[in-house]
């Protein structure tokens, strides 16, 4: 079950989920994971910058945020878009974002309050 995050209220759903991890692909397609705390900024992700993201992010500037549930079979933020590598940070900008979790997981936890127009299909009744 996936359910889309508006990407205005993306900095007010990331506040459940303080802690994530940036996925970039190297040029010959290897993927590079590395934790993040990302502070939104007018729009833009702001994160801490690591080596090989940013050799990655020079290849390649799609890019990925993955926030695994903060609670067992609750949902998982997954935010796509690109990023740019400064000497000081990263500056990822979304593109979309979904709260995702299986079928499988439906009787935990019911989706973050500040996601709205999710429907009965997603919340607890």
């Amino acid at each position: 079950m996936s359910i889309p995050v508006d990407l205005e209220r993306l900095a007010s759903v990331l506040l459940d989920y303080p802690e994530g991890y940036l996925l970039t692909a190297s040029a010959d397609g290897a993927v590079k994971a590395v934790s993040v705390g990302p502070v939104a900024a007018e729009g833009h992700l702001i994160l801490q910058p690591s080596t090989g993201s940013t050799a990655n992010l020079d290849a390649n500037p799609k890019a990925t945020l993955l926030f695994p549930p903060p609670a067992p079979r609750g949902f998982t933020l997954l935010v796509d878009g690109t990023a740019e590598a400064a000497v000081d940070r990263i500056r990822f900008t979304p593109a979309s974002a979904i709260l995702h979790r299986p079928a499988r997981h439906a009787d935990g936890r019911p989706v973050p309050e500040s996601v709205s127009g999710c429907g009965n299909d997603c919340r607890n009744v």
